[in-house]
């Protein structure tokens, strides 16, 4: 049985499991000890910083996404930002993503939210077809740009 629910903090360790295997998916490194305290901080401390979601399949946590809301000027209305959706690969193909997608989207309507947005490695085929058949739109006048303060 597949359910989409906000994390609690006994899901801390599932999640920082599945972040380290999205470090590994994108070959990148992953939070080191230091980092993993921060990201459970900023889950399930005091001031939450981001939305933490799980999908739970047959009492296992096999997926997430971290999301915060961001401020459209244009709409003058909150955008939910999706920065990270993983299901780990033994789950794929199961609807974990798409189930994980609708949390995030009822989510935005509960917000008042005027955008869903999210961005995706350009090598990631499988993604972009997902999204593609979600019927999400595809930005590709945008380019991201990053600073490191």
């Amino acid at each position: 049985m597949l359910t989409v629910r906000r994390a609690r903090p006994e899901d801390g360790p599932a999640f920082i499991g599945l972040v380290r295997a999205l470090s590994e998916f994108e070959k990148l490194p992953g939070p080191d000890e230091a980092a993993a305290a921060r990201l459970l901080e900023d889950a399930f401390g005091a001031s939450p910083r981001y939305e933490l979601h799980v999908a739970d399949l047959d009492g296992e946590v096999v997926g997430y996404t971290v999301s915060f809301p961001t401020y459209s000027t244009f709409l003058a209305k909150p955008t939910l930002f999706l920065e990270d959706l993983f299901v780990h690969p033994r789950a794929r193909r199961r609807g974990v993503a798409r189930a994980l997608l609708d949390n995030l989207r009822d989510r935005a309507r509960e917000l008042g939210c005027g955008r869903f947005e999210w961005m995706v490695l350009d090598w990631n085929e499988n993604a972009q077809r997902l999204y593609d058949g979600l019927g999400a739109e595809r930005l590709d006048t945008w380019r991201l740009y990053r600073m490191t303060p």
